[in-house]
């Protein structure tokens, strides 16, 4: 989901996503044709969190990523930080919701001490802060010596014969079905508009190198619009 800085554009993000909270993950189904608990799935995988390993899902909205992590393992111990407490109230009411230390934090200055997760995870935040490299800093910062950082993210279209359509369903159709769902249009222009600009897959990696993590790699999926993204942090 998101989190980022308190300045006038990440209170307007803030407010956005908390006007859009309740329809959030129904959106999130339709407008992936149900593949989006797939792509959470990925990332949970390439994070590598250990057994009864503590994993932090930055910018957690409703708790997806880490609440499929428990049902793939319920041993883990799971922290959801977030600055939208909207939509961690919507986590909070789904199934193993009570089981996610549910935290209102800022992306860009974590308020935890240095290494202290096995894995960081998460889903669409990246796109929506003012600072990428600050963000994976963070995240790298709070992660034990080998740890990884998985990120899911959004990624331009590329080019070639079906851009033309994927722009389509970027620009009108995706606004049309939250306008018919939430009643929110703008939210769901804007959404699209974060994925467009967003850098593509291989600018990314560099920017989480940049951070400080080693050994980085991403696969994409729905022809090439999302990728999970991976890196470790150094053990010396």
């Amino acid at each position: 989901m998101q989190a980022t800085n308190t300045n006038h554009s990440g209170k307007r993000v803030r407010r956005m996503f908390g006007e859009i909270a309740e329809h959030y993950d129904l959106l999130n189904r339709l407008m992936t044709f149900g593949q989006d608990r797939v792509w959470r799935q990925c990332a949970i995988r390439a994070a590598g969190v250990p057994k009864n390993g503590i994993v932090l899902d930055a910018g957690t909205g409703t708790g997806g990523i880490v609440l499929d992590a428990l049902k793939t393992d319920n041993t883990l111990s799971v922290v959801g930080a977030d600055f939208t407490m909207d939509m961690m109230l919507m986590g909070r009411q789904k199934q193993n919701g009570n089981r996610i230390t549910w935290i209102t934090a800022d992306a860009l200055a974590l308020p935890f001490k240095n290494a202290c997760f096995d894995a960081v995870t998460s889903g669409y935040l990246i796109r929506n802060v003012s600072d990428a490299f600050r963000a994976f800093k963070e995240q790298a910062r709070v992660i034990k010596p080998g740890g990884r950082v998985a990120c899911l993210e959004t990624s331009p279209p590329p080019k070639g014969l079906l851009r033309p359509a994927l722009l389509l369903f970027l620009n009108r159709l995706i606004p049309l079905l939250g306008q018919i769902v939430s009643g929110n249009r703008a939210a769901y222009t804007y959404l699209p508009r974060t994925t467009q600009n967003f850098p593509p897959p291989w600018k990314v990696s560099a920017i989480m190198r940049s951070a400080g993590l080693i050994r980085i790699r991403y696969q994409r999926f729905m022809f090439g619009t999302i990728a999970v993204h991976v890196g470790i942090r150094p053990k010396c």
